[in-house]
């Protein structure tokens, strides 16, 4: 029997774009992970798909059954509406954050995962832990750089 995974992400940004961070918590069976990281200058979606990748990355097994609860409309319509594997076909012309898709798509069909969006600040105990891990990461002082994120405004312009 596969592995049951939850993971409940959120993205945050201070400013759109500015300051931002994802927070990430794992949960199977009794074990728990939470994990957060800042950017200095980063966007919304950015984190938001970053902590889905981030999270999805961080499993041991493979072939899990994985439910991912985020409140993020752009990552789970995209993957449930099926927009990214249209992107692919394209090499992602005019859509922003390639760099992450590309990552999510190396990890994705590693598992089973299934996409759940959720009302944001709506009491949701772990989504609410995910806003504060995320929003308290893009606090931190000496952030690292999201090249990803820089690249990408460099390329445009």
């Amino acid at each position: 029997m596969a592995q049951q995974v939850i993971i409940y992400t959120d993205g945050a940004s201070s400013g759109n774009p500015g300051p931002g961070g994802y927070g990430v918590v794992l949960l199977s069976g009794q074990h728990r992970k939470e994990l957060s990281q800042g950017y200095r200058l980063t966007t919304n979606n950015r984190m938001e798909l970053l902590a889905v990748i981030v999270g999805l990355e961080t499993l041991k097994a493979e072939n899990c059954d994985v439910t991912v609860y985020t409140d993020s409309k752009y990552v789970a319509d995209a993957v449930n509406k099926g927009w990214v594997f249209s992107w692919v076909k394209k090499h992602f012309k005019g859509k922003k954050n390639p760099d992450l898709w590309m990552r999510f798509l190396k990890i994705y069909p590693k598992h089973k995962v299934k996409f759940v969006w959720v009302k944001g600040h709506a009491n949701i105990p772990e989504n609410e832990r995910c806003d504060q891990l995320a929003v308290s990461a893009a606090a931190l002082p000496n952030l690292p750089i999201d090249k990803g994120y820089i690249e990408q405004q460099e390329y445009q312009v």
